[in-house]
């Protein structure tokens, strides 16, 4: 069987397993270059963009605009809620300190992130792969999950010191467990009777598992992988709420202490962009990885009526 045969295979079971048509049941290619459909030009991408952005852009709109005006006339007082200006000017005055705190906050996220991610596969891998390791993982990965991290974390302190690594193992403890279910999910779903089709043809584990396994597990795989991102957020934060002289959580702990409202706003605001940007850049990495399935379509119906 050659590659091209077993990417096909490996795409066609992916749809399948999305709910797509089979390709019996599809259309002919629509026109274009070698029976591609032509690429979108500038103009339309721009106003794909546009349509995408424009009902978030509203919604966040409509809530800056409550939260001025219930600043604003003091419905709540101003040392427990802040009105937009008084945190924009914060964010301004002290940008270059925020800025700082957010460079090391955003590395532990992602240090975390990656790590999370390169072993959860793994671990989902030797999961869908081996019964006796899906039976002897399975419930330990699942108590690593239950335990609250805060609680761990100043254990961690002690364990490593002040510095970034108790941080960037909380961000993979709670980043971990997602990209784990997710893979397997992924692994599983992949139809026997295509397993079966490769063997058959010769092909060998490691090339099922690259043309057809890893391919159809890519979508449920991403899908965990965008919880993880902001996951990972949260477990940066957890971990500098304790032993940390630097990064947002130890702004939010200053902040929180001294009453400092507009502090704590716009580091809440700095620590959603942080996850906003990530888990953009997981969307913009699934639609590269994978354009053919029915998730990365517009226009796609969610029932058959």
């Amino acid at each position: 069987m050659t590659d091209n045969a077993l990417d096909t295979a490996g795409r066609e079971a992916a749809s399948t397993a999305a709910g797509e048509p089979g390709p019996s049941t599809v259309a002919g290619p629509p026109p274009g270059v070698g029976g591609r459909p032509p690429r979108p030009t500038l103009g339309r991408r721009a106003i794909a963009l546009a349509d995408s952005l424009w009902r978030p852009a509203l919604v966040l709109a409509a809530f800056f605009v409550a939260w001025w005006f219930v600043a604003a006339r003091e419905y709540v007082p101003n040392y427990l809620v802040p009105t937009p200006a008084q945190v924009w000017t914060t964010m301004t005055d002290q940008w270059s300190e925020l800025a700082r705190h957010t460079m090391v906050t955003l590395y532990e996220t992602v240090v975390g992130f990656v790590l999370a991610g390169a072993l959860g596969l793994a671990t989902a891998v030797a999961i869908a792969y081996s019964r006796t390791l899906d039976k002897a993982l399975y419930p330990i990965v699942l108590f690593a999950q239950v335990i609250p991290k805060i609680a761990i974390a100043p254990l961690l302190v002690v364990w490593f010191g002040l510095g970034f690594t108790p941080k960037i193992i909380l961000a993979v403890l709670i980043a971990f467990f997602p990209v784990v279910i997710s893979g397997v999910a992924g692994l599983r779903s992949t139809d026997p009777e295509l397993l079966d089709l490769a063997a058959t043809m010769g092909a060998g584990p490691w090339r099922t598992f690259r043309k057809i396994r890893f391919p159809n597990a890519l979508p449920h795989l991403m899908a965990g992988l965008k919880v993880a991102v902001t996951l990972a957020v949260v477990g940066a934060v957890v971990g500098e709420f304790v032993g940390a002289s630097e990064g947002l959580g130890y702004v939010l702990l200053l902040a929180n202490g001294n009453l400092d409202a507009p502090l704590l706003f716009a580091d809440l605001i700095l620590m959603s962009a942080i996850g906003i940007v990530l888990f953009v850049l997981v969307e913009i990495a699934e639609a590269l990885l994978i354009p053919w399935h029915a998730s990365r379509r517009a226009g796609v119906p969610l029932t058959t009526s």
